[in-house]
């Protein structure tokens, strides 16, 4: 299992185009995938889960994969949430 906490960097957050954009990168991997958010965990391969946890500017995410992939998983989400979602 590997784990990363990462911080929302775009000030819109995550809205509907940056949660598709991580579903559509999550959904290639082949490891179980989960984002939490203080009490929440979600699967990150769920765009309805992904906006349910609300993230917002600045909010601290950590993202746990684990599987065969699991590496590549949270390093290709890293850059994502480090890239602001290529929103700015």
């Amino acid at each position: 299992m590997v784990e990363k906490v990462v911080q929302v960097v775009n000030r819109a957050g995550i809205h509907a185009r940056p949660a598709a954009l991580i579903v559509e990168m999550t959904k290639d991997f082949k490891s179980s995938v989960y984002f939490e958010q203080g009490t929440n965990r979600i699967n990150a391969k769920s765009i309805l889960g992904i906006m349910t946890l609300g993230a917002v500017y600045k909010s601290d995410i950590k993202i746990t994969a684990e599987g065969e992939d699991e590496n590549d998983a949270v390093e290709k989400l890293s850059r994502l949430f480090s890239s602001k979602f290529e929103d700015e």
